[in-house]
C-alpha cells in the first residue's frame, strides 16, 4: 500500500511540478510507465526511482538527502522561512535578531544558506584583555552558478551577571546598564607559520556591544564570502576578536566566556548546537526574477477568481494538496509539510467564453476544430503560476531556504 501511495504522489508531483518542462520526462518514459502493469515490481520501482531523481534534480539536488538525527536546523532559518511564507500576513514581522543589512540582502535573494563552522579546524587564543577565535566554514556545497550577493556572520552572547549598577541606572533603551566590549571580525589570508606569529588579516566589520543583554550579533562578511565563492580568493576562514575592558585578568577571564565563540568556552552543552556561530549566505541562482517575498499577489488572485462565474465542466482550477510525507520527503524538507499546488482541468468548448482566458491562437484552433475534428481542441493549462519557499536540508546536511518558481497554479486557461 505504501508503494502505491508513493507511486501516485510521485506522479502527482510530476504533473504539477514539471508542467511545461519539455524534455524532462521523455515520451518513452511515459509509455514505459503507462505499460507498468506489464512490468515486474523491480522494474516499476526502478522507473519511479529514476523519475524521483529527475524531480530532485529540478530542486538542485544530486540525490535524495538523508540527514542524520544529529542534523541541526538553526532557529534563525526557521524564522526567516516564516517571514517569507507569511502569505501577505503583515503581522509576521522580521526576526528580532535580523539586522537591516540582512533584511535588504534577503529581499534580493532567492536562496539563503546556513553553515556551521568546522569545529575540528577551530583555533582559540586567549590573551590579556581579549579573546581571538579562528573559524573555517566549508562553502563547497554552494553551486558555481549561484551568485552570492551578501553574507553575515552571527555570534551569540549571554548577558553578563554582575552586581546591580549604582542607583539602578539604565541605558536609553531601558536595558540595565552594563559594561561594553568590542567584537571585530577579520578575513584571514593564511595560517601563521608559528603559534606566536600574528595571522595576516583584514578587518571586515566591528561593533561596540553592551554586555547586559542576551542577543545575537550580526556582522557583514560579504566581501570575503563573495570573493571565495566566485573563485577570486582562497577561503582561509575568519578570525573573531573579542576585546574586553581592562578590569584585571580575573574579571576579563570571567567576562569573555559569555560570547559563545567556542564549545570549550560554552558551559551548557545541550544548547550549544543552537548557540554556535552561524554563517548565512544570500544568493541568487539566476533562474528568473523571483525572489523570496510574502505572497500577497496570490491572495489578490484568489479573490479575483472567486468572483468569476464558471461552468462546472469548463476549464478551471481544481484543488490538489501535495503532502511531502506521502513520498518520504518530510525526512529532509523541514517546512512546509506540504502545499496546495492545484491543477487545471476542464473543457475548452466552442465558442470560447471570456472567462476561459484563451489566447488568439486557442480561439483559432477551437474554431478550426469545430469544422475539422482532426485538429484537437485547445487544452486547459496553467496560465499563471506562483512560487513557494522551501526550508530543507541538502545532501550535505546544510540548511537552505529557497524560493522555487512555478509551483502553485494561480490561474487556468485554454491554450
Amino acid at each position: 500500500m505504501v508503494a502505491v501511495v508513493r507511486s501516485l504522489m510521485v506522479l502527482l508531483l510530476a504533473q504539477v511540478l514539471l508542467e511545461g518542462a519539455a524534455g524532462l520526462i521523455p515520451e518513452v518514459g511515459r509509455r514505459k510507465y503507462s505499460e507498468s502493469g506489464k512490468q515486474t515490481p523491480e522494474q516499476s520501482e526502478s522507473f519511479l526511482n529514476e523519475f524521483e531523481l529527475r524531480l530532485l534534480n529540478m530542486f538542485g539536488l544530486g540525490r535524495r538527502p538523508t540527514p542524520s538525527k544529529q542534523a541541526v536546523v538553526p532557529q534563525y532559518m526557521v524564522d526567516l522561512y516564516r517571514m517569507h511564507s507569511a502569505n501577505g500576513d503583515h503581522s509576521t514581522k522580521r526576526p528580532k535578531s535580523m539586522g537591516k543589512h540582512a533584511e535588504r540582502a534577503a529581499s534580493k535573494a532567492n536562496t539563503i544558506r546556513s553553515f556551521h563552522h568546522e569545529e575540528s579546524r577551530e583555533a582559540l587564543a586567549s590573551l590579556k584583555g581579549k579573546t581571538t577565535q579562528q573559524f573555517y566554514f566549508n562553502l563547497t556545497s554552494i553551486p558555481d552558478e549561484e551568485l552570492i550577493t551578501s553574507a553575515e556572520l552571527r555570534v551569540y552572547r549571554d548577558q553578563v551577571m554582575r552586581d546591580a549598577a549604582p542607583n539602578n541606572s539604565s541605558t536609553s533603551d531601558g536595558a540595565p546598564a552594563g559594561g561594553l566590549h568590542r567584537i571585530n571580525i577579520y578575513e584571514m589570508f593564511g595560517v601563521p607559520a608559528t603559534d606566536s606569529a600574528d595571522p595576516l588579516v583584514r578587518l571586515l566589520d566591528t561593533r561596540l556591544v553592551q554586555d547586559s543583554l542576551n542577543r545575537w550579533e550580526s556582522f557583514d562578511v560579504s566581501p570575503a564570502v563573495s570573493k571565495w565563492t566566485s573563485g577570486k580568493g582562497h577561503n582561509h576562514g575568519f578570525m573573531v576578536e573579542v576585546l574586553h575592558p581592562e578590569r584585571g585578568e580575573k574579571d576579563g577571564d570571567q567576562r569573555h566566556r559569555h560570547v559563545r565563540v567556542s564549545r570549550s568556552l560554552h558551559q551548557n552543552q545541550d544548547s550549544w548546537p543552537q548557540a554556535r556561530p552561524l554563517l548565512v549566505t544570500y544568493g541568487h541562482d539566476g533562474r528568473g526574477d523571483s525572489v523570496l517575498h510574502t505572497r500577497e499577489k496570490r491572495q489578490a488572485t484568489l479573490r479575483k477568481q472567486r468572483r468569476k462565474h464558471q461552468h462546472k465542466a469548463s476549464c478551471k482550477r481544481h484543488a490538489l494538496y501535495v503532502d511531502f510525507s506521502d513520498v518520504g520527503w518530510n525526512e529532509w524538507i523541514v517546512a512546509p509539510p506540504g502545499y496546495h499546488a492545484f491543477y487545471c482541468h476542464g473543457e475548452c468548448p466552442f465558442p470560447l467564453a471570456d472567462h476561459l482566458n484563451a489566447t488568439n491562437h486557442a480561439i483559432v484552433q477551437t474554431l478550426v476544430n469545430s469544422v475539422n475534428s482532426n485538429i484537437p481542441r485547445a487544452c486547459c493549462v496553467p496560465t499563471e503560476l506562483s512560487p513557494i519557499s522551501l526550508l530543507y536540508l541538502d545532501e550535505y546536511e546544510k540548511v537552505i531556504l529557497k524560493n522555487y518558481q512555478d509551483m502553485v497554479v494561480e490561474g487556468c486557461g485554454c491554450r
